[in-house]
């Protein structure tokens, strides 16, 4: 076994106690692991989709069995509520793996057909062979689930890197692939940190892709080591979700959507509600709406059930958010709620409005429980400031207005557009952005397009020697019978 570098406590954010202690791995673990991936993926690749299949069948059935377990080492981790470790988390991840186990069947490409006079071509999808995955603190399980599922469904060998202060259900779930009867090699998971194992993982030789998803600017570095190789990159980072509410909306969904989208996860997601640009007219009333909405909102240990939000991952985070909004009061922005700093790791709900369009906590991702509202005059002005962002992940529109609903989803610069809602995924849909929150798609049959190559197949069908086409290369010209005339 490679030397450790040393070791890593596990806390609980809520409470700073220390749930566990782990070794952490250094660039001689990613070695290790990327040459055992290499050498057992050609015969995980060679199972039939119903081998495959069944692996992750069982990895979903698994995962129901032990789900309370999961989702109690999920909150306990994370500082996440225990209602959204068991009610989002953990089922949309065994959804997640059942998908999966149903998409490895379907790894079809373009039928057969003569697109030549003299050739019969199809598509063939294959497994990339070693994929290196580098998942977030945010949704850990969620995260590990996203890319391990698609890739082993396609065939492929995994090496993932969990963020190291959340490391534990993924460790627990690559348990389960070994029960579910994986084959040694295919699926390890590495802990370690982003500069030592991360980019060890992105620039290994024996990895032929790397799946990242975290910040812009840790993404930008992941794609240049993985150009070294090159290699394929898939990322999803970033976003600065834009929250459009139309002046004919129904006020209600959207205030009660505005909250939700905003404090999911105690706002520490990509896709969260983070800037609301509301149409004047309904602009005084959503405000009040969405504070008093707020004044219910419990938050407390993450373990009891009737809390609504838990901690944010560390008591950094929480100071890292209230620097975000201190400088925005210190701008000339306003507190109609919260504001008022962080407890620990514990952050209050925030809200705020009178900031400039162009202010920091209008443009940068604070990932935490922060919602800034401002107003707009116009159909077009409403779009523009919703686009007016370097990010592309995630926006919504609210409005009864099917012409409006229309012309939103077509002009909102984002991956995903929500029309009337904010934040809900399925698995057979995709997850992915555009500009500076990345590129590719997580869940859905789109997800086995980033984790096959498509191999051409040409196959010659006249059985003629001499081709008519060879007389571009030399004399020799063939003729209607095939024969040369030489």
């Amino acid at each position: 076994m490679p030397e450790s570098p040393g070791a890593i406590d596990v806390e609980n954010p809520a409470t700073g106690e220390v749930i566990d202690r782990l070794e952490l791995a250094g660039p001689a673990a990613v070695d290790a692991a990327a040459q055992a991936a290499r050498k057992a993926q050609p015969e995980w690749g060679a199972a039939t989709p119903g081998e495959r299949a069944a692996v992750l069948h069982r990895v979903a059935g698994l995962l129901e069995q032990s789900a309370e377990d999961f989702a109690r080492t999920e909150t306990r981790q994370c500082g996440k509520p225990i209602r959204l470790s068991r009610e989002f988390d953990v089922p949309g991840t065994s959804d997640n793996a059942s998908f999966f186990a149903g998409a490895a069947r379907l790894l079809e490409g373009k039928a057969s057909g003569e697109y030549s006079a003299e050739h019969t071509s199809s598509i063939r999808r294959e497994p990339l062979g070693v994929i290196g995955s580098i998942a977030p603190w945010n949704y850990p399980l969620n995260m590990a689930g996203w890319k391990i599922f698609p890739a082993l469904a396609a065939g492929n060998a995994v090496v993932i890197k969990p963020a190291e202060i959340t490391p534990l259900t993924t460790i627990m779930l690559a348990r389960l692939f070994a029960e579910a009867g994986l084959p040694d090699g295919v699926l390890t998971v590495l802990v370690g940190t982003g500069p030592v194992v991360g980019e060890a993982l992105a620039s290994h030789p024996e990895v032929d892709m790397v799946s990242f998803t975290g910040s812009t600017p840790v993404g930008k570095r992941v794609a240049e080591l993985a150009a070294r190789g090159p290699r394929r990159v898939h990322l999803e980072l970033g976003g600065k979700a834009p929250f459009v509410v139309f002046d004919d909306a129904d006020l209600d969904a959207a205030v009660h959507g505005a909250v939700a989208g905003a404090l999911i996860n105690g706002g520490q997601d990509c896709t969260a509600a983070t800037r609301a640009y509301v149409q004047r007219p309904l602009y005084d009333r959503f405000v009040d709406g969405v504070a008093q909405l707020l004044d219910t909102v419990r938050m407390g240990d993450p373990e009891d059930p009737a809390t609504d939000l838990g901690s944010l991952i560390s008591a950094g985070q929480a100071d890292r958010v209230h620097g975000f909004v201190s400088r925005a009061l210190a701008a000339g922005a306003r507190a109609v709620r919260g504001g008022t700093g962080p407890d620990g790791a514990f952050y209050p709900p925030t809200l705020l409005v009178d900031a400039g369009r162009d202010a920091e906590i209008v443009r940068d991702e604070v990932f935490g429980p922060v919602l800034v509202v401002l107003p707009f005059d116009s159909d077009d002005q409403g779009i523009a400031l919703a686009n007016d962002t370097r990010y592309g992940l995630a926006a919504s529109a609210w409005t009864r207005d099917v012409f409006r609903a229309g012309r939103a989803s077509r002009e909102l610069a984002a991956g995903c557009v929500w029309i009337n809602d904010h934040i809900p995924i399925v698995s057979e849909m995709p997850h992915g952005g555009i500009k500076a929150s990345g590129y590719g798609k997580d869940m859905s049959a789109y997800a086995l397009e980033e984790y096959t190559a498509v191999k051409h197949v040409m196959s010659e069908n006249t059985g003629i020697a001499r081709k008519d086409w060879h007389r571009t290369v030399f004399s020799g010209v063939a003729g209607p019978s095939g024969a040369a005339d030489v």
